[in-house]
This record gives structure tokens, sequence and C-alpha cells, in this order.
């Protein structure tokens, strides 16, 4: 995927810590009223990581199941 696709532009943060996502990123991951979304720490920058919490899952367990695959491989070590 082209990096430019996956800017959706700049949201500024209100007094209460509030942010609107804009509806082309909103439209684009389908996010609805209700969606759960986990918020991370970027993990070396300053910087949020935000994804719907049902993605998360996905990825977490899919990441899971590739790690097992190298694991019963026996990856490069």
């Amino acid at each position: 995927m082209e990096l430019d696709k996956c800017f959706f532009g700049s949201v500024t943060v209100g007094e209460r810590g509030q942010v609107v996502i804009p509806i082309e990123a909103r439209n684009e991951l389908n996010m609805q009223p209700g969606d759960r979304l986990v918020i991370m720490k970027h993990p070396h920058y300053e910087g949020l990581l935000v994804a719907k919490l049902d993605g998360m899952r996905v990825f977490l367990n899919d990441l899971a199941a590739s790690l097992d695959r190298v694991d019963v491989e026996g990856g490069a070590e």
C-alpha cells in the first residue's frame, strides 16, 4: 500500500483531549458509532497507535499463528 493513501490529514486535540477521526478514515475502515478502539503509545516515537479492537484481535491471532509456524518449522537462528 502506498504511504500517501494511509494519510488522512491532521486533527486538533480539544480541551478535553478529544479528537475527531476524519470521515475518510472512518469510511475506509468502516468505523461505526459504538466501535471499540485500542489506543497505544508508540514504542519509540511521540505518538499513538489507534486500531479497532476486533481488527487488533485478528492481527494478534495471525501474528501468534505465524510465530507458531516459525517455531515448528525451526526458523533461522
